[in-house]
């Protein structure tokens, strides 16, 4: 690759803001970092929301209100079907009623810390077809080798995503999944389609070796204070667009310069971005 897809994951369902101050969690705070990181060199950003009190929610009046705000960008907007791991399968499903850019599809359950992340077959094919039939491109989250398993299942027995274009992720240091490390990286990327690509995720201590090994290996870059609140040892991270800005640096040490948003959406298979309409401000 020539280039480098990096794609921002800013707040997830898992940090309180109470405990880490500098989480975006309004609408104001969310479109706020996403021009910030558009501008360190983002070319996608992966959405959670909160409500008022901000605790994660998957409210469908607040996702949709969310996509057309974040539409006041360039960025290819991706929103988690994963939400947090106590939502229901019908509320996940629903995420797609916001009509985003694209979404997150978890390929299987894994054990996730302390708790179940759950993706039976049944979810997972149902939420494949419904983006297949909505036009929205999936990006295949990828915990452990037999996720790849179930992501070429998904592929043999209903065809290709609507665009495509088969982009996958792969999620590296979450306790009962993938290790983050370079020999973990090489043996996933070594069971994907030959058609595929990929980008990759480091949670936590694994971001900077995960981030090194995927450019080492042609692959792309996820980062963000949904995997990650440090930046060095001792040092909280201030705010995404710091660590969007380390991964665009490394990348184009790598020889390999961040994607633009346009190049983004080619390279996944995504429509041109929507006129954005009026919309109302965010709230800070």
């Amino acid at each position: 690759m020539s280039s480098t897809l990096i794609t921002v994951a800013p707040t997830g369902a898992e940090s309180a803001k109470a405990d880490v101050p500098a989480l975006p969690v309004t609408l104001g705070e969310l479109v706020a970092t996403a021009r910030a990181c558009e501008a360190a060199g983002a070319a996608v950003v992966h959405v959670h929301i909160r409500d008022a009190a901000a605790r994660p929610t998957l409210d469908l009046g607040l996702l949709r209100e969310t996509v057309a705000a974040l539409r006041e960008t360039d960025l290819v907007v991706q929103l988690s079907t994963g939400g947090s791991v106590h939502d229901p399968y019908a509320d996940r499903l629903k995420v797609l009623d916001a009509a985003p850019d694209a979404c997150s599809l978890t390929c299987g359950t894994v054990n996730f810390g302390n708790d179940v992340f759950m993706n039976p077959w049944g979810f997972v094919a149902e939420l494949y077809q419904e983006t297949q039939a909505r036009g929205i491109a999936p990006e295949f989250e990828l915990f452990d080798l037999g996720h790849v398993a179930t992501m070429n299942r998904l592929l043999d027995r209903y065809g290709p995503p609507s665009g495509g274009r088969v982009h996958c992720d792969l999620v590296m240091g979450v306790p009962g999944g993938f290790t983050g490390d370079l020999r973990t990286v090489a043996a996933a990327v070594g069971q994907l389609p030959a058609e595929a690509t990929w980008s990759a995720t480091g949670i936590g201590r694994t971001s900077l070796p995960v981030l090194f090994a995927a450019l080492a290996g042609g692959g792309h870059l996820r980062v963000g204070m949904e995997d990650t609140l440090t930046y060095a040892k001792g040092r909280p991270v201030r705010g995404n667009e710091e660590l969007v800005a380390r991964a665009a640096d490394a990348a184009r040490l790598a020889q390999r310069p961040p994607m633009t948003t346009t190049e983004a959406r080619a390279f996944l298979g995504i429509r041109p971005a929507p006129a954005p309409g009026p919309t109302a401000s965010p709230a800070p």
